[in-house]
């Protein structure tokens, strides 16, 4: 997986909902795991825009209720740094459902997405409305 420019701030963490931005089905998701979460005893992972995140669907078609799905963070509230020093936060967390290979289960994307997601994954960036 391609490296990420710039200094990311985490603004979500396990636990956080947030919504689901796709046409898959699902609508508010869960955090219930992080791929790749190095973290201390009795503190929660963190993760930011890019970061690939384990989630379970909370609403959303009968069939993607209660499902387990792994999912990548396109916005987040939390302002973030890019390296030419300009500061990006947007109005919502947001996510997109992806299969194993990265590739999106949904066919389109509603809203923008961060600029940071399309370099790691072009696959989502193609199919997203945005890219900010």
């Amino acid at each position: 997986m391609k490296g990420l420019g710039g200094h990311i701030t985490k603004g979500l963490q396990t636990g956080s909902t947030l919504a689901c931005n796709d046409n898959s089905g699902a609508k508010i998701v869960q955090i219930i795991g992080v791929s790749g979460a190095k973290a201390k005893r009795a503190m929660y992972p963190k993760v930011g825009v890019g970061d690939v995140v384990t989630v379970a669907v909370k609403k959303g078609t009968a069939a993607m209720k209660k499902k387990v799905l792994k999912a990548v963070i396109v916005r987040q509230k939390q302002p973030f740094r890019r390296p030419n020093g300009m500061r990006v936060s947007f109005e919502d967390n947001a996510c997109v459902i992806i299969d194993d290979q990265g590739l999106p289960v949904g066919t389109e994307i509603k809203g923008v997405i961060a600029r940071e997601v399309a370099s790691r994954f072009p696959k989502v960036a193609a199919i997203a409305a945005s890219v900010v």
